[in-house]
């Protein structure tokens, strides 16, 4: 498809003037949201590993430290868009309380989500991001949420025991860093070596994951701290990465069956939007990943502006538009219609 057939399907250019004045970010509200969101999720975390076992404030508590820490994780997503050489302190600092602590430095992302933005890469095999579910047998699905409760196993011997041993065997180094260096949803995803280049300071990162994990494995071993918060932080970390799968399976429809290069317009059209309501719907998509359509035709926006645009984009283009295509009626209806797709020749 040309340009001009592009643009008479999706009147690109008057969406941009549409949205134009929202593309400045603005600290205070990253810094806020995530200190905020971060601070409550570690508070929470340490009041459930000291109230009683499987008691309601352990469950409660428990609860809190999942949804917090899940939003001030997915600030991962917007460090990935960064501009280069800004928020430099803000992605320092989210490494030392959020990335490091749960296994997830931001060199695992950046790159890599990139690539599941640029058109020639998107739904094809050099996206990670990316799994055509809705031509699979439906098992793949299920794979795929269970999945989320080994993650975090995964990612803790990847730092603590495969970084040093990488680094005495060559052929370690180059497994570890193909296929245990970027969260991705397709397994048979290999990490090209460019993506990581592209990546500042990255082995630092690793490194310092590789130190943290080791001091908290050490404190657990020499009795400075309890062996719970071991197991607490294994089903805190698995939990977050349990409801990110969740959500992630309504954040596309996975339509591509051959995994072939998608059209503009045809990218935008296998994203959803899911604006939902407005305060149950961002504890399952927060940081503007409700949006997820509208973040696909404008991935440079603050995800503090995604909600203004999409109305602005809804209101003008109408409801009936190709840009009315992508809204969805909340989280289980778009993952029952996958399931149901699931399996089926599309």
């Amino acid at each position: 498809m040309n340009v001009i057939q592009e643009f008479q399907k999706f009147p690109i250019a008057k969406a941009r003037d549409l949205i134009k004045d929202l593309y400045h970010p603005r600290p205070w509200i990253y810094w806020s949201d995530f200190l905020i969101s971060a601070g409550l999720g570690w508070v929470a975390f340490v009041i459930t590993s000291r109230v009683p076992l499987f008691s309601l404030e352990q469950v409660l508590s428990f609860l809190v430290a999942v949804l917090a820490l899940y939003r001030a994780a997915l600030f991962i997503h917007e460090i990935a868009h960064f501009k280069k050489g800004s928020f430099r302190v803000f992605q320092k600092v989210w490494n030392l309380i959020c990335g490091y602590p749960l296994m997830i430095p931001t060199f695992l992302y950046q790159s890599v989500h990139y690539d599941h933005h640029k058109q020639n890469f998107y739904g094809t095999k050099k996206d990670g991001e990316y799994f055509p579910f809705a031509s699979k047998e439906k098992r793949f699905i299920v794979l795929y949420i269970g999945f989320s409760f080994l993650i975090p196993l995964v990612f803790l011997f990847r730092f603590i025991v495969l970084t040093p041993l990488s680094y005495l065997h060559s052929g370690l180094r180059e497994f570890l860093i193909q296929n245990i260096s970027s969260l991705n949803i397709d397994l048979n995803y290999r990490r090209p070596k460019s993506t990581l280049a592209q990546t500042k300071d990255w082995r630092i990162q690793e490194l310092l994951a590789c130190v943290y994990g080791i001091s908290f494995m050490g404190l657990i071993i020499f009795k400075f701290m309890p062996a719970k918060v071991l197991f607490i932080w294994y089903c805190l970390v698995a939990s977050v990465f349990l409801v990110n799968s969740i959500r992630t399976l309504a954040a596309h429809r996975y339509k591509n069956a051959n995994e072939d290069e998608l059209s503009f317009t045809d990218q935008m059209l296998d994203s959803i939007n899911n604006p939902g309501n407005r305060w149950i719907t961002p504890l399952w998509a927060p940081v503007g990943l409700r949006f997820h359509a509208t973040h696909h035709l404008f991935p440079d926006l603050p995800y503090h502006s995604l909600g203004k645009a999409h109305r602005r984009l809804l209101e003008n283009l109408g409801e009936n538009s190709l840009y009315g295509e992508t809204v969805h009626s909340g989280l289980w209806p778009a993952i029952y219609q996958l399931w149901k797709q699931a399996g089926k020749r599309i």
